[in-house]
């Protein structure tokens, strides 16, 4: 909505370290309720204090002088937006965001914004990367309640500031952590929803003690039956905090934990599946003596747990430093069953098929370092600093089971291979006041990255890859101050970026090559601002060259295939505005128009039945970039402590492939959510809020597409090959609720 500021792998932690849900939430108690006692005025003000933490995200965020097109939710926003699983569904009614699930939203999510896929969003925490170094992705199911984690919450549209990690290609989000409070603190929410979902957390602060010492922890917890077949979900996620608040110091270690089981749901189903069942999933389905079976533990389980320190310096009342710390450590591993399956599939001798039962894992380490000096001065403004970060991670699949008890198989390892990846960045970044209205910006990144692929890939090729990349990332910009209530700026920048390690397979697979990719960015916004309503515009550009698109079909392991386009551009423009008619009434909105293009793109045309597809060369649409998004957020307070909100979410025709083919078009879809919350305020600064989310008041059920793919019937043979088209759905819910109530302390 308006900007009123104007401005990860998949991982496992062991066993043997594992907490139990009743353990985290009796350690958070008692340490709230232990150093409650202890709490004075400490030394430092509140304003040291709040630019210490500031240091912390300084290299990552943009302030209200910095010509980037952003968006800022802060610590009430997103506890008002909690009722929504997961950050991608969060953030849903931001500008140019597109969310979507698997699963009814309370297992797999994910997040599109300006039509680019997560894996080229960037996102961090603290200003440490959080995207898995190898898929680029965040899976964001894998640490749950991540905005009940979170003290603020930045979108970078467009290409975003200079961090770590793969450098943003639509969008970055900078996530800030808890910060200490003055007082203790605590706070218990309570959920539950359609599907037997049920949500619980809690969390938990010391405030700042006489030692200058907090603690702040919150534990959350979400298990589900979901909306189609999949075995549900359970999800567990830990945030703990130790801060030290020096004269001019703060230290702080963080440890973040997350665990998730979640049914496999990638695959989706054809339309006369889901027409018959809209529940249906084929995952883990088998055939034994004419009844259909569903394997029990066609699952995907990962952990992962992250230890970060920080600490910050102010120097003087002009330089500050500031360094990180974070290893991640973690593993996981998916089990499906795989019916009617060739033995040499997995490279066994055997002749003929069989049924059998896998596992694919992986065993990940990250070491990341992060370090930046800063400066403030009157008119100048400028942070120098380094990115760096060492992974190196295993995958391997072993064949647990064969129906065939000839073939005997017990753990058997079919494939194993390793990736390293060395990523450092480089960055300067400045700010110059020329007037009090108007200052320029500038961000230059050098950015250098080895990755390495050695072993036998799951199917049964040799991979022997190693590949240097050297990208050099300029930004720079603009911002005049016409007056109080209005500002415009432009900003222009470069990224440049390398492919994921499932890009990088599939070439070696298909022997072929896969290049890097570049954007260039341009931007130009105007804002304005009064006591009553808000309007902002932004006209963007964003030029690519051999972006990396979807190609509309998935990978044996749910990622989803890319390829190179030569050519190819992102034209929009985005409204936001809001106007608070009275005191009981509000109404926001946001508008994002668009054309997503893909140059002289070259495919095969046919319709079903076909023998001989023509081959055409069109400016298609890119894959699954809607030409129109927009959201709506009507908010009546009826009476004090009492909110009403209807949500509208509309978004646009899309395309599962690149071209632009009416076979592979996914309808627009509007969907209307209604919110209503009501809050009793108890003795002292007690207080109990009633909160209830209901979402698709209209019923809609509509289907995103699961992938699409051309195939041929070549049992035909030595006949003419006939050519058709073959696709499947995500079914998505109709009607559903989620409740809570949370108890503020």
């Amino acid at each position: 909505m308006v900007n009123t500021q104007n401005s990860c792998g998949r991982y496992r932690f062991f066993k043997a370290t594992r907490i139990s849900r009743k353990q985290m939430i009796a350690c958070c108690a008692v340490l709230v309720f232990s150093f409650s006692s202890q709490l004075s005025s400490h030394a430092q003000t509140k304003d040291t204090v709040r630019r210490l933490d500031e240091v912390i995200i300084s290299s990552s965020r943009a302030d209200n002088k910095t010509p980037l097109t952003t968006s800022t939710l802060d610590r009430q926003v997103l506890d008002d937006t909690r009722a929504s699983v997961s950050i991608p569904y969060q953030l849903e009614t931001q500008t140019s965001v597109v969310a979507s699930g698997e699963n009814g939203g309370v297992g797999a999510a994910y997040i599109r914004i300006r039509g680019v896929d997560a894996s080229r969003i960037n996102v961090n925490i603290n200003g440490i990367t959080l995207n898995d170094p190898e898929s680029q992705q965040v899976y964001w199911y894998n640490i749950p309640n991540l905005g009940g984690m979170a003290q603020s919450l930045q979108i970078q549209r467009g290409v975003g500031a200079s961090t770590g990690g793969s450098p943003a290609f639509g969008a970055a989000i900078n996530l800030q952590t808890l910060n200490a409070r003055n007082r203790a603190y605590g706070e218990a929410d309570l959920g539950f929803g359609s599907w037997n979902t049920r949500q619980y957390s809690v969390t938990a602060g010391t405030g700042i003690m006489k030692s200058g010492i907090s603690f702040d922890f919150a534990y959350s917890g979400l298990t589900s039956d979901g909306y189609i077949r999949s075995w549900g979900t359970d999800q567990q996620s830990f945030f703990g905090s130790a801060s030290w608040y020096g004269k001019n110091t703060v230290i702080k270690l963080l440890t973040i934990i997350g665990s998730q089981t979640t049914g496999i749901t990638w695959d989706g189903a054809y339309d006369y599946q889901l027409d018959e069942d809209p529940t249906y999933n084929p995952s883990g389905e088998y055939t034994m003596d004419g009844n259909t079976m569903y394997y029990p533990n066609e699952t995907d389980n990962y952990w992962q747990r992250h230890y970060q320190l920080y600490v910050s310096h102010l120097l003087s009342d002009r330089w500050s430093i500031h360094g990180a710390l974070d290893f991640t450590h973690g593993d996981g591993f998916y089990e499906q069953y795989k019916a009617n399956k060739k033995f040499s599939k997995y490279g066994l001798s055997q002749s003929g098929k069989s049924d059998f039962v896998t596992r694919k894992q992986m065993d990940n380490n990250a070491l990341t370092s992060n370090f930046a000096l800063r400066y403030d001065g009157d008119k100048l403004s400028f942070s120098v600093g380094d990115h760096l970060l060492y992974f190196d991670g295993y995958h391997f699949g072993n064949v647990l089971w064969c129906r065939d008890t000839s073939a005997h198989i017990k753990d058997y390892e079919w494939y194993r291979y390793n990736g390293t990846k060395v990523d450092n960045a480089v960055y300067a970044k400045a700010s110059y006041d020329f007037t009090d209205d108007l200052n320029a910006y500038a961000d230059l990144q050098l950015r250098t990255v080895n990755y390495k692929l050695r072993g036998d890939a799951d199917d049964l090729f040799t991979m022997d890859f190693d590949q240097n990349y050297l990208f050099f990332n300029p930004k720079a910009g603009i911002n005049y101050r016409i007056n109080d209530n209005q500002r415009t700026y432009f900003v222009a920048g470069i990224s440049n970026r390398e492919p994921t390690k499932s890009d990088i397979k599939d070439a070696i697979g298909s022997n072929d090559t896969v290049k890097a990719e570049t954007m260039l960015d341009l931007e130009l916004g105007y804002q304005l601002a009064f006591n009553r309503w808000a309007f902002n515009v932004n006209l963007y550009g964003m030029f690519y060259r051999d972006q990396l698109t979807p190609n509309g079909d998935l990978s044996s392991s749910g990622y989803t295939l890319m390829e190179n386009v030569d050519k190819s551009y992102r034209i929009g423009l985005e409204l936001e505005g809001g106007y608070k008619f009275a005191e009981w009434f509000r109404l926001d909105a946001n508008l994002t128009l668009s054309q997503n293009k893909v140059l002289d793109y070259t495919f095969a045309n046919f319709a079903d039945g076909d023998a001989s597809p023509n081959t055409v060369t069109h400016n298609t649409d890119l894959a699954l970039s809607p030409n129109v998004v927009g959201a709506a957020i009507a908010t009546f307070s009826p009476f004090k402590d009492a909110k009403l909100q209807l949500i509208g979410k509309y978004v646009g025709k899309q395309y599962a492939d690149n071209t632009s083919r009416e076979c592979y078009a996914v309808d627009p879809y509007f969907l209307l959510n209604l919110k209503a919350s009501y809050t009793w305020h108890l003795k002292g600064s007690n207080q109990i809020e009633a909160q209830l989310l209901v979402n698709n008041i209209l019923d809609h059920h509509y289907r995103l597409s699961a992938w699409v793919g051309d195939w041929t019937d070549d049992w035909t043979t030595p006949g003419p090959l006939y050519y058709y088209h073959d696709r499947a759905w995500l079914q998505q819910p109709g009607i559903n609720f989620m409740g809570r109530v949370i108890y503020r302390f």
